[in-house]
């Protein structure tokens, strides 16, 4: 079978900054441009937002995305430059992403199933604090978790929002998920729990009328949750593409011994 030499197709995305805007401009005039659904790479510039975007966007194409650090932090991107592109993304390491998927009934019993990348999180929407039952694989482990909210987070995730709140820090190779509290009350000394990464997470909103909880996958929000589950989706595979200068892996490995 003859191999095909034609240089790879590229669609370029980018944050609606100018700085990210004028790069795609110049990006696309050097390397030329498709639509993401006929592209053989995605390349997404801007910052993690702009990228956990393009994840969302294109969760079901399979379709590898290389990100370039035009925003601010950039963990999920590479250092910007726009030379050599095509050498970087013959030589980029593959890391391969599940996402978690979370099915959220509100308060009214309507169903809703979204898909996140970093994490699922629950938030009381009023000044008293949520209380939060609970389960792990139909288990009840906490009858009462009394709190701001908490959350389930994954190892790429893991460094984000988690991190904020005291949880810990995953390697992607863990197969682990992150079960943790946002400002428990009671039990005033549980600071969360590793799950295996197959466990289904049920927390169930105990008095949600009187203290009402809103749900997030990544920036997806469902308002006055009344139950959530989250499992991991995997039927869903990511493929992010890194310079193996700045490999996802080693990054979640600094962060656990960073000042």
């Amino acid at each position: 079978m003859a191999v095909s030499s034609r240089p790879p197709l590229l669609a370029f995305v980018s944050a609606t900054t100018p700085t990210a805007r004028a790069a795609r401009i110049r990006l696309e005039k050097r390397y030329g441009a498709v639509k993401p659904a006929q592209a053989d790479f995605i390349v997404a510039l801007g910052g993690d937002g702009l990228m956990l975007q393009t994840l969302h966007r294109n969760i079901r194409r399979r379709i590898p995305i290389y990100g370039m650090n035009l925003g601010t932090i950039g963990f999920l991107l590479n250092t910007y430059k726009e030379t050599g592109l095509l050498q970087r993304l013959k030589r980029a390491r593959k890391v391969t992403l599940t996402p978690l998927r979370m099915i959220a009934t509100n308060t009214r019993g309507r169903t809703f199933e979204v898909m996140a990348i970093n994490e699922v999180s629950l938030l009381r929407s009023s000044r008293q604090t949520a209380r939060i039952a609970v389960a792990v694989d139909g288990k009840k482990r906490l009858a009462e978790l009394s709190c701001d909210g908490a959350l389930v987070a994954t190892p790429a995730g893991s460094t984000a929002y988690n991190l904020s709140a005291h949880g810990p820090i995953l390697p992607l190779g863990a197969g682990l998920l992150a079960l943790t509290p946002i400002n428990a009350f009671r039990p005033r000394r549980w600071r969360g729990a590793l799950l295996p990464r197959a466990s289904k997470v049920e927390l169930t909103i105990l008095d949600p009328r009187k203290r009402p909880v809103a749900a997030a996958a990544d920036s997806v929000e469902i308002a006055n949750v009344a139950k959530v589950t989250v499992t991991e989706a995997t039927d869903i595979e990511l493929t992010l593409l890194f310079d193996p200068e700045h490999d996802l892996e080693e990054r979640i490995l600094k962060e656990q011994f960073a000042p």
